[in-house]
């Protein structure tokens, strides 16, 4: 009804406006918080959760007990839920929505559905209404009926809802985040709060999924670890590492930092430990010259507790580039990965320093393809006193948007020096005036 006739009838109505973009915000914060539950979550349509708890009743008591956390939970956070458990994922829906939830027995959503209206096979409503005018209202006025005129009259999805729902059709439901293959997970009888503690059990989640990956002969690049709060809150610690790795010691030497600071509200009631990134790592033989000579220095624990303190990207290998132009001879490279043919790099001298972008410079020349005799730069005015080139750098053959540059190096009375470059030529017919460039200073 409209407004207006809702607080007619209840003038003490509260209400909110709709905000469909939070609301879809809020329903992807509830699925990743029911992931202490199970790794197989994600939203179902605008106002429901898909769990796949298949083997993780157990956990938590039963299903009967998971359900009753499960909607303790979402209680807590403020929410109103019903929530069904079945066999198959349409029985667990309709279970929810039109049988006031609960837990089907295994085998028994035949009987399950059968009381309950079509609508509960998530059909289409014009699909529902046409079943009631022929008198089919509920589920179980479908069984036995011949499906070849159902599908003739009300469309194939009659049936496949209905073999979904019975499980004689499989119905594959994409999780939010595809689960890793190899994770562990850890509950707590109270809730932990202090970093302590938090730290204790993620040692015993890396014990277990350092064996994990030595069985599978992996290590891990990437960890994420999930922290559960009471309150219905989550947070999640990631970690990356610049080599496959497998030992615990040093992989909690890289959890150390992100566990500094955190926030535990009133206590970690869940965590989970994943590698959603691994790699082949095969046993490492020990060296015996190297034992007596004295270990070498540890380069990539090093490097990878800057990339966790710092950053993923912040530290990086430099690796040149077969091109001349200078703001592409050189490359970013993960700091350990393999060294590829080196370029052979121009005998000219290059700045240490190159601004990026280059910067604009206005510029006066006695001739108009010579060198710069002044130059204005940060609103200061620069005076050449020696200068040489030009050096003309051109693009690629193959890049159509690269001009020609003409470089030459400058300096100033001061002995500061600058390299500059011209960008096109003054003799072209029709063409803009050539611009100037400030694009390095020299040491």
């Amino acid at each position: 009804m409209t407004l207006a006739d809702a607080r007619a009838l209840v003038p003490a109505l509260v209400t909110r406006p709709d905000d469909p973009p939070a609301s879809r915000r809020r329903l992807a914060a509830l699925a990743g918080w029911a992931r202490r539950f199970t790794p197989w979550t994600a939203p179902c349509g605008d106002d429901g959760l898909w769990l796949d708890v298949t083997g993780c009743d157990h956990l938590f008591g039963g299903e009967a007990a998971l359900l009753a956390r499960l909607s303790d939970g979402v209680a807590r956070q403020g929410h109103d839920c019903r929530a069904g458990l079945a066999d198959t994922p349409g029985a667990a829906w309709a279970t929810a929505r039109f049988a006031g939830g609960g837990a089907v027995p295994p085998g028994a959503q035949r009987a399950a559905l059968a009381p309950l209206p079509t609508a509960a096979l998530r059909l289409p409503a014009e699909t529902v209404a046409g079943l009631a005018r022929v008198g089919l209202r509920r589920v179980g006025d479908l069984y036995g009926r011949p499906r070849a005129p159902l599908a003739r009259r009300f469309g194939r999805a009659v049936l496949d809802r209905l073999d979904q729902a019975l499980g004689s059709r499989a119905e594959p439901i994409a999780p939010r985040d595809a689960p890793a293959r190899h994770r562990a997970w850890r509950g707590f009888a109270e809730p932990v709060a202090d970093t302590a503690s938090i730290a204790t059990a993620l040692d015993r989640l890396l014990d277990a999924l350092c064996a994990q990956l030595a069985e599978a002969g992996l290590g891990a690049r990437r960890l994420t670890l999930d922290l559960f709060r009471i309150d219905g809150d989550a947070c999640t610690l990631a970690i990356g590492t610049s080599r496959a790795h497998r030992d615990a010691r040093r992989l909690a030497v890289l959890f150390a930092d992100r566990l500094d600071g955190l926030d535990a509200g009133l206590g970690i009631e869940a965590m989970q430990l994943e590698a959603p990134r691994t790699e082949p790592l095969a046993p490492a033989q020990a060296d015996l010259e190297s034992d007596i000579a004295g270990a070498a220095p540890d380069l990539a624990g090093l490097l990878d507790r800057l990339s966790n303190r710092l950053g993923s990207g912040r530290v990086a290998r430099l690796e040149a580039r077969d091109t001349h132009r200078p703001d592409r001879a050189v490359r970013r490279r993960p700091p350990l990965s393999e060294a590829g043919k080196a370029p052979v790099w121009p005998a000219l001298p290059r700045p240490l320093r190159l601004f990026d972008p280059p910067q604009p410079v206005a510029a006066v020349a006695m001739v108009p393809d010579g060198p710069p005799m002044l130059f204005r730069w940060r609103r200061r005015t620069v005076h050449v006193a020696r200068a040489s080139g030009p050096e003309r750098i051109a693009g690629e053959w193959w890049r159509e948007d690269t001009p020609t540059r003409d470089y030459y190096r400058v300096e100033d009375a001061s002995g500061a020096r600058f390299w500059l470059y011209r960008e096109g030529f003054y003799a072209t017919p029709g063409a803009d005036a050539p611009r100037w460039y400030l694009h390095g200073l020299f040491a």
